[in-house]
C-alpha cells in the first residue's frame, strides 16, 4: 500500500485546513485543545457550520447530498479538523444511522430523515445497549409488538450517550423470540419526544452527565419507521457497527492529544530535564505511545482501503477498536503522571472555567486531567468490550 499522498490530496488537505481556520469558532477550539467541557450548543453549533457547507455528512456519497470524497479525503478531513481543535462529530446521526438508512431504508425514509441529519438540526441517539445486553448485543429484550400500523415498544436502554439531547433514536428491538436470538431483532426509528419515553441521567465518577438510561413504556412507533424488513435488524446493526468500529479508533483525536501530552510534559519539567533519569524514561513512554499511534493510523488506512475496494472490513475494524481504546487510556494516564500531585484534585467548576482555582502551584492545563482520566476508563468497554472483541478477532481472523 502506497502511504504517500498525491499532490491533489495535499492540495485537498491545505484547502480543508484553510477553511477550518476561517470557520471554526476560536472559543470552541480553545475548549477542545484544553479538554474543557463542551455544551450542547458548542457541539451543535459546529455541526451546523459543517452542515451548511455540506460536510457534516462528509462520508456520504453525492447521491445523498454528501461531498463524495474518497477514503483518503475523508481521512484527511478528520485529521485536519481534529488537529485544529474542532469537536469530534457526534457520530450517531451522520456516521452511524445515516449509512443504514441509505443502504436499507426506503426512499420515503431517506427523504424524511437524511436532510435533518446532514444539516445538523436533528440530534440522534443510539438505542443498543441494555442492562443485560452490552457486548452480547443479540440478547436485547426491548420488545416491539406490531399492532396494526404501529409498534408498541416496552423496555430499557442504557449508557445512551448524550441521550438527554436526543430528538430521535435508532433502536434494536425484539420482534420475535423464534429461532436464534439474532433472527428476531428489528431496526426501529423512534421519536424521543413520544409519550412513554423517559430519559434518566447516569452521573459518572467525575460528576459529569454524559450517559443515560432510557425507558419505554408502551411507546407507540409508526410501522413506517421500521428500517428494512422485520427481524432483519441484526444485518443492519452489523452494517452500522462497521462504521462505528472505524470511527471509534479516533486516531486523529489521539494525534492531537499526543501533542497536548507533550506540552504538559514540557510545562511540568518531565520532558527534557538534563540528567534526569525519570524525564528520560517518561520520554521513552511517550515515544512508545507515538509508535503505536502511527501503527494504528496505518491500520485505519488499511480498513479504509478495504472499504474502497468493496471488501468486508468489519473483522479488522474490531482490531481498531481494541488498539484505539487502549491508546486513549494510555495518553490520559501519561498526562496524569506528568502532572503528578497537581493533576489529582478534581474541581468541576475549575475544569469548566479553565483554571485550577486556589490550589497552590496548579497549572491551568492540569485542571481537566482527572476528569478525562476517569472518563476514558469507559473506552475498553463501550462499543463491545475489548475482551469480547479479542474473541471475535480470534474466531473470524485467526480461525
Amino acid at each position: 500500500m502506497d502511504l504517500s499522498f498525491t499532490p491533489e490530496e495535499q492540495k485537498f488537505r491545505e484547502d480543508i485546513r484553510a477553511w477550518v481556520k476561517d470557520n471554526l469558532p476560536p472559543e470552541i477550539s480553545h475548549k477542545v485543545h484544553n479538554a474543557l467541557e463542551l455544551t450542547r450548543e458548542d457541539l451543535q453549533r459546529w455541526a451546523k457550520i459543517l452542515g451548511s457547507k455540506g460536510w457534516l455528512g462528509y462520508g456520504w456519497p453525492k447521491e445523498f447530498g454528501g461531498p463524495g470524497w474518497t477514503a483518503i479525503q475523508r481521512h484527511l478531513f478528520e485529521e485536519e479538523t481534529a488537529l485544529a481543535g474542532a469537536p469530534r462529530i457526534i457520530p450517531f446521526g451522520p456516521v452511524m444511522v445515516a449509512p443504514v438508512i441509505m443502504a436499507f431504508g426506503n426512499a420515503e425514509q431517506q427523504k424524511r430523515f437524511l436532510p435533518g441529519i446532514a444539516s445538523g438540526e436533528v440530534w440522534w441517539s443510539q438505542g443498543y445497549s441494555e442492562p443485560g445486553s452490552g457486548s452480547d448485543l443479540a440478547s436485547v429484550k426491548t420488545k416491539a409488538e406490531r399492532q396494526g400500523d404501529k409498534y408498541i415498544v416496552n423496555g430499557q436502554k442504557t449508557w445512551t450517550t448524550l441521550g438527554q439531547y436526543g430528538d430521535w433514536m435508532f433502536n434494536l428491538v425484539r420482534t420475535s423470540n423464534e429461532g436464534k436470538p439474532q433472527t428476531g431483532i428489528s431496526f426501529l426509528l423512534l421519536d424521543m419526544k413520544s409519550k412513554g419515553v423517559t430519559v434518566r441521567p447516569i452521573k459518572l465518577l467525575d460528576g459529569g452527565h454524559e450517559v443515560n438510561e432510557v425507558f419505554f413504556d408502551n411507546v407507540e412507533v409508526p410501522a413506517e419507521n421500521l428500517v428494512g424488513e422485520e427481524n432483519k435488524g441484526w444485518t443492519y446493526a452489523k452494517h452500522l457497527l462497521s462504521h462505528e468500529r472505524t470511527n471509534i479508533a479516533d486516531v486523529n483525536r489521539a494525534k492531537r492529544e499526543l501533542e497536548r501530552l507533550k506540552r504538559i510534559a514540557k510545562s511540568e519539567g518531565v520532558w527534557d530535564a538534563a540528567g534526569d533519569a525519570y524525564a528520560s524514561r517518561f520520554r521513552d513512554e511517550i515515544a512508545k505511545l507515538e509508535v503505536d499511534l502511527v501503527a494504528l493510523e496505518m491500520m485505519v488506512l488499511r480498513v479504509l482501503s478495504a472499504a474502497t475496494s468493496g471488501k468486508n472490513s468489519l473483522d479488522v475494524a474490531g482490531l481498531l477498536k481494541i488498539r484505539g481504546s487502549e491508546i486513549q487510556q494510555r495518553y490520559t494516564e501519561l498526562m496524569m503522571l506528568a502532572g503528578g500531585a497537581y493533576s489529582l484534585p478534581l474541581i468541576r467548576e475549575a475544569m469548566e472555567a479553565g483554571y485550577q482555582g486556589n490550589f497552590p502551584g496548579g497549572n491551568p492545563a492540569l485542571a481537566p486531567l482527572t476528569s478525562t482520566f476517569f472518563n476514558m476508563r469507559k473506552t475498553t468497554i463501550y462499543g463491545g468490550s475489548n475482551e469480547v472483541q479479542r474473541n471475535i478477532v480470534a474466531q473470524t481472523v485467526l480461525g
